[in-house]
């Protein structure tokens, strides 16, 4: 089931880059973030009524809390990059970037969690991941931040606060059930979205959101919160080096929707890097099997 449910997150978090990056064009990225951050929490609050998973919160000690507070203000910082890249640059340039927080994750479990079976095989596997990630962004991409900004910067901070959520998730959950903790993290990441908004001074442009962009945010956030129940089940159940991976698969989905809905294409460098990067996902996933 842990496996099915990594498959879901993957599906999910592709939707959610092509519905935010619909719902960007006139919006500020911080109040975007902000009102996909409340669709979130109201679709995890639901859920874990709808699951009766509630009573879980009598289970939930001081550790616990402290690492899913933890793992919220790094999902909230990642977030924030992620999005502010979004509007910046293409889906076809931004995604890659954020998908090497894969790299990271699977080191960082391999430290923490001793996630270290068939280790030479699973650095292979980890090794054409990140060569993936280096030809997916081409050289032309550091021309292109001159020009719009610098995405590539927020890009890599939303991987490194990505990879780092994933460890603390996992220290997070591992007396609660899943449902519970994503929507206790899911609190912390919209306090962190709303103090980004009030600090910035953007509080005037949340009533100036166009309504046409509103529904993409809205439906963003609902396929950020399947995505997000989905992954942190897997992230409980099963093992990190492998959920993670089998996530950022996501960046198939995005792809495949950023030729449809915006007709940004892949050059043959950036399609050999994509398909390292299946290969080496695929790989980690069956030794681990």
């Amino acid at each position: 089931m842990w496996l099915i449910a990594a498959i879901g997150s993957a599906v999910f978090a592709g939707l959610t880059s092509i519905l935010a990056k619909c719902g960007i064009h006139k919006t500020d990225s911080d109040v975007a973030t902000l009102l996909r951050t409340g669709i979130v929490l109201a679709f995890s609050w639901l859920m874990v009524f709808v699951a009766g998973s509630w009573h879980s919160l009598l289970a939930l000690d001081v550790r616990s809390l402290l690492f899913l507070v933890l793992s919220g203000m790094t999902t909230g910082a990642s977030w924030l990059c992620y999005f502010k890249a979004l509007s910046m640059g293409s889906v076809n340039k931004v995604v890659p970037v954020d998908k090497s927080s894969t790299v990271l994750s699977v080191l960082l479990a391999m430290l923490f969690f001793g996630e270290t079976s068939h280790l030479p095989l699973r650095l292979l596997c980890t090794l054409l991941i990140g060569a993936g990630i280096l030809l997916m962004v081409e050289p032309q991409a550091e021309r292109t931040a001159s020009r719009q900004g610098p995405w590539l910067l927020y890009a890599v901070m939303s991987a490194v606060f990505a990879a780092l959520t994933s460890v603390l998730s996992k220290l997070g959950m591992s007396e609660i059930e899943s449902n519970v903790g994503t929507a206790l993290r899911t609190v912390v990441v919209l306090a962190m979205a709303g103090m980004i908004v009030c600090v910035k001074g953007k509080q005037e442009r949340l009533r100036q959101v166009d309504p046409h962009e509103m529904a993409f945010i809205v439906l963003s956030g609902i396929a950020t919160g399947a995505s997000w129940l989905c992954y942190y089940y897997a992230i409980q159940n099963g093992v990190v080096s492998v959920v993670v991976p089998i996530d950022k698969l996501s960046i198939l989905v995005s792809i495949l929707f950023s030729y449809v809905v915006f007709r940004e294409r892949l050059s043959r460098r950036g399609g050999m890097g994509l398909a390292l990067m299946v290969v080496g996902t695929l790989g980690m996933t069956l030794i681990s099997m």
